[in-house]
């Protein structure tokens, strides 16, 4: 069997890609089993140009052993043999979701959402330790037995960085690619289908201004994923009171404040004021103003009763305003015409 590096004895191939092939390898140092990528020069390439991008290669594939996460597969170093590097990694057991969809078809959506979350937490921890992925498809993720879904090829793409955006787009496609595989037809219908879905028309947008950060698209996938609701859209606040109509809180829907002093209620509570108090009756006050004016027309009836009796009982004949008075006649008077008129009393 070959040596590589005087080390890393090849043992069989687990994969063939456009920029090498992948062997898997022991360790006779350390005496364990490792991934060994023996990278190659595509089709073409002038031969000046051959160790430029072996240098090139190289660097990438140092740079991407700074990688820290879970979801990125680990890089332990870089081999040379006869001037061309052999790049080392961590050995993931499993299958590649290419070998996944094309066995068993799509996958139901919350599986897709957590593959989607955990390839988008392994390409954000590779872009913030400077090794962009550029090119992720199914067949750079791997499906580990112990669980895990890693993201594979790194530092290994020729293409400049496209930048953020583009690689959200990228994982749009990825997400697609997982939920519409062929041959087996989707899963019965799943409440989280159409929320994948949307997300993945909206990672899908070449408008800038419609994309979604890398954060929120994580959050999103990872709710999907583990079946949590929506987050619940905050309620509008109810509208104030119309001091026209004289809402109370409790005819809006709230929940009035305590009077000052009230049994029932907090002595530190104050009355609300979002709303004009509702006007007293004035039912009583009108009944005792009625009351008070008819017992003034009866007190004032008793009155003129009471002179007209007594002016009747001093004699007769016309008083003033022509009442005839009935009151005696006083000492000395008679029936003649000699005798003087009755004064009434006034």
């Amino acid at each position: 069997m070959t040596v590589i590096a005087g080390r890393y004895r090849l043992l069989d191939v687990l994969a063939e890609g456009a920029t090498g092939t992948v062997w898997r390898a022991l360790d006779e140092t350390g005496r364990h089993e490792v991934a060994l990528k023996e990278l190659r020069a595509p089709d073409g390439l002038p031969a000046d140009e051959v160790p430029l991008l072996y240098a090139r290669r190289e660097r990438e594939a140092r740079a991407a052993a700074r990688i820290s996460h879970p979801a990125a597969v680990r890089v332990l170093g870089v081999a040379t043999e006869d001037g061309r590097p052999w790049v080392v990694m961590e050995l993931v057991r499993g299958l590649s979701l290419a070998d996944t969809l094309e066995a068993a078809g799509p996958l139901p959506p919350r599986e897709a959402a957590l593959v989607g979350a955990e390839v988008l937490a392994g390409l954000r921890a590779a872009r913030e330790a400077g090794v962009p992925h550029r090119e992720v498809d199914p067949e750079h993720v791997l499906l580990a037995n112990d669980g895990r879904i890693v993201v594979t090829g790194f530092g290994t793409a020729p293409e400049d960085d496209p930048g953020p955006a583009a690689e959200l787009r990228a994982l749009g496609t990825l997400l697609d690619a997982t939920m519409s595989a062929r041959p087996s037809p989707l899963p019965a219908k799943d409440d989280r289908a159409g929320e994948l879905r949307t997300l993945v028309e909206e990672l899908s947008a070449e408008a800038p201004e419609r994309l979604l950060t890398a954060d929120q698209v994580e959050r999103e996938l990872r709710r999907v994923a583990t079946g949590g609701a929506r987050p619940a859209r905050p309620e509008a606040p109810p509208a104030p009171a119309s001091p026209s109509t004289g809402t109370s809180a409790a005819q809006a829907g709230g929940e009035p404040a305590a009077r000052i002093g009230s049994p029932h209620g907090n002595a530190s509570a104050t009355p609300s004021s979002s709303a004009p108090e509702a006007p007293r009756s004035t039912s009583p006050r009108r009944a005792h103003v009625l009351l008070a004016g008819v017992i003034g027309a009866l007190l004032i009836a008793g009155a003129l009763a009471y002179h007209l009796v007594r002016d009747g009982e001093r004699g007769a004949g016309p008083g003033p305003g022509g009442v005839t008075s009935t009151a005696p006649a006083g000492p000395g008077a008679t029936d003649g015409a000699g005798g003087g008129p009755v004064t009434p009393r006034s």
